[in-house]
């Protein structure tokens, strides 16, 4: 039986062993999109579309600052009636993808989360973003999965536990949003 104390001890050894600079890029994506009035979507499948439902929140409340413009974000995972039309009509593959067709611009920022990197329905969703020119971020863990290599930006929790790939997820939300909420804001003098 596994210990408290040994789960602690993986999980800071998991942090310990991020990739700093892509979060740095995600972060710099993410103010890029805020400042240019670009739509961010989130999407994942199970603990992950808790994580994504959690991040366009904090994304959207949790980052307001004075003066600075709030987010457009959207959580795919949120509108079951939709959702659930899509996966019974079309099959769940394209629950993400459908939505997206009706929303996603050139340089809007779409963000999958999927735990292995091979869930088929965010995997479509990002080719779908792609194709429009969107910016892609993808969210993983173990080895990347198919999403690695689909997206423009990965995070990869260098763990092969889900668990701790999905909690180490659910920091990074935080962190991102604490960064953003913490980052300058000099308007253009004209």
């Amino acid at each position: 039986m596994e210990s408290i104390e040994t789960y602690a001890a993986e999980i800071k050894g998991v942090i310990d062993n991020l990739h700093w600079g892509m979060i740095e890029e995600v972060i710099s994506v993410l103010q890029y999109a805020r400042m240019n009035e670009k739509q961010v979507f989130i999407m994942g499948n199970g603990g992950s579309a808790a994580t994504a439902s959690h991040f366009a929140c904090d994304l959207g409340k949790g980052t307001l600052t004075p003066g600075v413009p709030r987010f457009r974000v959207i959580a795919l995972t949120d509108n079951m009636p939709l959702f659930s039309a899509w996966a019974n009509d079309t099959g769940y593959e394209n629950v993400f993808t459908e939505q997206l067709e009706n929303l996603v611009n050139y340089g809007d920022v779409v963000i999958g989360i999927s735990g292995s990197g091979n869930s088929a329905n965010v995997l479509n969703a990002i080719r779908l973003a792609n194709s429009r020119q969107a910016i892609t971020i993808g969210f993983t863990g173990f080895e990347g999965g198919k999403l690695k290599d689909l997206v423009d930006i990965c995070v990869i929790v260098p763990s092969n536990r889900i668990e701790q790939v999905e909690d180490v997820h659910l920091i990074l939300a935080h962190l991102i949003c604490t960064r953003l909420r913490q980052i300058p804001f000099y308007p253009e003098v004209t």
